[in-house]
């Protein structure tokens, strides 16, 4: 297996910086505005987001974090006993404008699901979508409004996002798999 960095830590703050201003352009603020990080590793990104956007408006934004698990529809593939996390969304969503966090978006299921998850919570004002990576391949017409990098891959490789929270280390690298 062969490993290609593709960001470094510096890389990964650069890059949430660049999307945390672009968030609140978008949004002329920080008004009505809530983030969600979809669990694993979209939930430290929203919440890094979320401190980047305090610091340069002086607001701290309401975060969640979303465990879509239930609401995908490729649960056998994944796993043939999947382990739901933890839905935690302290704050009514009805009216708010809200962005959806996440490391990767690939085919735009795991982001069809979480916009699933969250109607089941409320009616949001709007729902946007902030990936730190698109790796393309789509198969549902999705696309994030908040990109921190576009990485065009073969079907047959990997992205592999690490961030200190989880794994202790932050840095994006593209697997790909020897032959």
């Amino acid at each position: 297996m062969q490993q290609i960095s593709i960001m470094n830590e510096r890389d990964m703050e650069r890059a949430l910086t660049r999307i945390a201003h672009e968030i609140i352009e978008g949004n002329h603020g920080v008004a009505g505005l809530a983030l969600i990080g979809v669990r694993r590793r979209g939930l430290p990104l929203a919440q890094r987001l979320g401190d980047m956007i305090e610091r340069f408006e002086g607001k701290r934004v309401p975060i969640g974090g979303l465990d879509i698990t239930y609401y995908r529809d490729d649960l056998t593939p994944i796993a043939p006993q999947p382990l739901p996390g933890a839905t935690h969304v302290p704050f009514a969503v009805d009216d708010l404008r809200l962005v959806i966090v996440d490391d990767v978006i690939y085919t735009g299921r795991t982001a069809r699901a979480a916009i699933d998850a969250i109607m089941d919570l409320g009616r949001p004002a709007g729902i946007r979508l902030a990936e730190l990576i698109d790796r393309g391949h789509r198969e549902l017409p999705i696309r994030p409004d908040y990109v921190g990098k576009n990485v065009p891959t073969a079907r047959s490789e990997h992205i592999e996002v690490r961030v200190k929270e989880i794994d202790g280390e932050d840095g994006v690298a593209l697997v790909r798999r020897e032959a």
